[in-house]
């Protein structure tokens, strides 16, 4: 008999074993992990949004056909998607809880001009809004376990549609091969591939969009023996070694030295997937 996965089980067992893996990581500063890398990440979105791309695209055409849209932007981060909203709605509220990353969005709404976007430094879902006539969370619904209680407080501010932006790793990637051999399945961390099947198991059917804009900027690694160690840190190995000769060979296999550093194979794009809350509420 043919084995059903729990999908809304698995993104809980996958975030938590992330989050073990980044409680493991000493270089993480406990008060903010943003304080000194919020800069480099809003770097890293304005060279990935220098030319357009079916996420956005798909946004602004919802926005556009409801003119006067107020919007919240859950995890806002940096502000590159606060601003992009507020130039196709007419209220945008941006909710972030990192002091680092609210400095930088506050100057990235500030360099656009921006005046119809509240920022509200709070943890998603302690902010206390009102009902919005739509919600975005772009990559920022990771840290959440209880995926169906994340969704549904979504929908608790969305008068009308829901946007979910998530990675979407390739199913032959590195990480996926790893997670094959230590946990038996393609999954190395919670992704669209797994937060789509549990939409399906909560009784939501929503659209998906595959961003057109390529695969993400690949990682890179001083050696392969660097990467072995980071593979080992993100799947919480330690100091196991039942895996480290298997580990060894694909990175061999797979890394490409490239200028004095060993590159990994481009493996990750954005799949956006989007629903309306009135037809969900009327299923149910």
């Amino acid at each position: 008999m043919e084995r059903v996965t729990d999908w809304i089980a698995l993104w809980r067992d996958l975030q938590e074993a992330q989050a073990r893996s980044w409680q493991s990581d000493r270089t993480r500063a406990p008060e903010d992990a943003w304080r000194d890398k919020a800069r480099a990440f809003a770097a890293g979105i304005a060279k990935r949004w220098s030319t357009p791309d079916s996420s956005r695209g798909t946004v602004a055409v919802w926005l556009d056909a409801h003119p006067g849209s107020s919007v919240v932007d859950v995890g806002a981060g940096t502000g590159a998607w606060a601003a992009f909203l507020a130039g196709h709605a007419g209220k945008v509220t941006a909710v972030e809880p990192s002091p680092a990353m609210v400095e930088v969005m506050r100057e990235t709404l500030a360099a656009a001009r921006v005046t119809n976007v509240e920022v509200v430094q709070a943890a998603w879902p302690d902010a206390p809004l009102e009902p919005h006539d739509a919600s975005l969370c772009a990559q920022a619904m990771y840290g959440f376990a209880d995926f169906p209680a994340f969704v549904r407080s979504h929908e608790r501010v969305t008068r009308r549609h829901c946007f979910l932006l998530m990675r979407a790793p390739v199913m032959d990637g590195v990480m996926a091969e790893v997670s094959r051999r230590v946990w038996g399945h393609p999954h190395d961390s919670p992704n669209f591939q797994v937060g789509y099947n549990a939409l399906l198991q909560l009784g939501i059917l929503p659209d998906v969009v595959m961003e057109d804009s390529g695969l993400w900027e690949p990682w890179s690694s001083a050696s392969p023996a660097e990467a072995v160690a980071e593979v080992k840190r993100r799947f919480g190995l330690g100091e196991r070694s039942e895996h480290d000769a298997f580990l060894r060979d694909l990175m061999e296999r797979r890394l490409t030295p490239v200028e004095g550093r060993y590159q990994w194979p481009r493996g990750v794009r954005s799949a956006l997937v989007h629903w309306d809350v009135g037809e969900q509420r009327s299923r149910s």
